[in-house]
């Protein structure tokens, strides 16, 4: 056959290849509408190793720090690759979320030292950097502290350092949009000591409008509200404060609470965490916080994924997993369906100091066989006492 009686082929738009449209994305695990309770822990072992610890203290979320909060990182300063990759890994072996990270404390995004501004606003970019190399959720940041300007230009000088601060980096696209897994930015309310800006909610509803391209939430503080005046440890209190949130910064963007109670009175401008329900603004006030429909992380009235994370103290061993659990039990969930902790896990442990150890050794070493008998029948020598409790790390909140 000649290519002039070759059978001509018709077109049909059914043969053309069309790619597989991109999946649409889906909201992570961890905002599905359930509690979300954790703790601040430590990353003095390893990245990985703070995970492991709120595990083992019960929890399914939790907060870390990215590294030293209470000394310059040097600039541009990064997390391993293969450590961050260690923490993704974990995490999602682990099935924690969200996961928090807390800005370093010399951070004053609202200062009028021009020297401070600049080592400020870089060391919040490498915040930022490292929190997405380790995949976290959110970072929380306190607003800063001014002097020698009024409250408006701290407000401004506040928005622009997050503005530069953001350059260059892929953030959440949407504060809003729950399927976005990328980093968020929160601010954090302050208890109003001395010129710190953020003690009320208009301050931080100022500084999100004056920054609108950056997504940025809130983190609402239980012992800051209360110092600033802010009276949930009454019902009417709380119905007041969560109205004033509404009103002004939205409650949608209220991504995390810090879960904390506090050892300085109402309305006293002066930040000291507590345990959970032996400080002023008390248990009853902590059960209502917790189950308010408006707080919660129920897609019906609250926001899902909102966590409540503890930064409470650790004075003894136990501490923070006994804190923990009141969090379960305040939100009315048994200990066999709360994620289970680890029997005597602790973050703290109690050490013995060497000069003890030695001065029990010694004096044992001196008795005479009369002597040892006859302690051993009485049950043995006096233990020396005991080293006070001491972090693993030196990294662990301090409220």
């Amino acid at each position: 056959m000649t290519a002039s009686h070759s059978p001509i082929l018709a077109y049909d738009s059914s043969d053309e290849y069309r790619p597989e449209p991109a999946p649409e994305p889906q909201a992570p695990a961890w905002r599905d509408g359930s509690v979300r309770i954790g703790i601040h822990t430590s990353i003095a072992n390893s990245f990985a190793g703070s995970l492991e610890s709120a595990s083992k203290l019960g929890c399914n979320a939790l907060q870390i720090f990215s590294a030293s909060p209470r000394m310059w990182p040097r600039v541009g300063a990064r997390i391993p690759e293969m450590a961050a990759a260690e923490f993704r890994a974990k995490r999602a072996e682990l099935g924690l979320g969200p996961v928090v990270i807390h800005a370093n404390y010399l951070i004053n995004l609202a200062t009028s030292d021009p020297v401070m501004r600049v080592r400020s606003i870089q060391a919040f970019h490498d915040e930022i950097v490292r929190g997405m190399a380790l995949g976290a959720d959110y970072l929380v940041v306190h607003p800063g502290s001014y002097r020698g300007k009024t409250l408006a230009q701290a407000i401004r000088d506040v928005a622009q350092a997050i503005r530069q601060a953001a350059r260059g980096v892929r953030l959440c696209g949407a504060f809003g949009d729950l399927r976005d897994c990328r980093l968020r930015l929160l601010l954090e309310n302050t208890s109003g000591m001395g010129a710190a800006i953020g003690s009320n909610f208009e301050e931080l509803r100022a500084i999100i409008d004056g920054v609108p391209e950056v997504p940025l939430g809130i983190c609402v503080d239980t012992a800051h509200a209360f110092h600033a005046g802010y009276g949930i440890h009454t019902e009417a209190g709380l119905a007041q404060t969560i109205a004033a949130l509404d009103r002004t910064v939205g409650l949608s963007r209220v991504a995390v609470l810090h879960v904390n109670d506090s050892k300085t009175p109402f309305a006293s401008r002066v930040d000291r965490h507590e345990h959970i329900g032996r400080g002023e603004i008390g248990l009853e006030a902590f059960r209502r916080i917790l189950n308010h429909p408006s707080l919660s992380a129920g897609a019906a009235a609250g926001r899902p994924g909102r966590a409540f994370l503890l930064e409470t103290p650790i004075d003894a061993p136990g501490d923070d997993r006994r804190n923990v659990r009141r969090l379960w039990d305040l939100v009315g969930i048994a200990a066999k369906q709360a994620p289970r902790a680890q029997n005597g896990f602790s973050m703290v442990r109690a050490k013995r100091s060497v000069g003890a150890r030695h001065t029990a050794a010694k004096v044992t070493n001196r008795m005479s066989p009369r002597r040892l008998k006859k302690s051993a029948a009485s049950g043995g020598p006096a233990q020396p006492k005991l080293a006070k409790p001491r972090f693993d790390g030196a990294d662990a909140y301090q409220g």
